[in-house]
């Protein structure tokens, strides 16, 4: 089972200069929660979740608790980004994806081919779907169910 069979390949990307409430609102129109970050020639440089932009982790840090997060376009995506981004590529197998996905509590990670092209996304529903004909196949082999 690759990575490829399952992956989305309709890249919806960030760019480290956009603005924060622009990415917010890329998302929820493209129905995304995660955007992979490229820089100017394509190549990725973060990756960015609605998590990030809800919530970034230095609020919870703030010593000023007046502080309040507002999501405007005066932070850049690459203030919040994650730079160290796991990955998996399209030679890879399903079980190493739901391994980091699970190790690491993420809901998607990026995939890249042999050369480091951003290629497409792999989130945990489109696991889901591996999931599904995992047990449709299972199902079909005729094992009985005790009672």
């Amino acid at each position: 089972m690759k990575v490829t069979h399952y992956m989305t390949s309709k890249l919806v990307t960030a760019r480290p200069a956009d603005g924060i409430r622009q990415a917010f609102f890329r998302m929820r129109s493209e129905g995304v929660r995660h955007l992979p970050v490229v820089d100017e020639s394509g190549k990725l440089v973060g990756i960015i979740s609605d998590r990030d932009l809800r919530r970034p982790d230095w609020v919870d840090e703030a010593p000023d608790l007046s502080h309040i997060y507002n999501l405007d376009d005066s932070m850049e995506v690459r203030d919040l980004m994650t730079s160290q981004v796991h990955v998996v590529h399209t030679y890879d197998k399903i079980r190493k994806a739901v391994k980091i996905l699970l190790e690491h509590r993420f809901g998607a990670v990026p995939v890249l081919d042999k050369d480091g092209s951003l290629v497409g996304m792999l989130s945990a529903v489109d696991l889901l779907g591996a999931l599904e004909e995992l047990l449709e196949n299972d199902h079909g082999k005729g094992h009985k169910h005790r009672h």
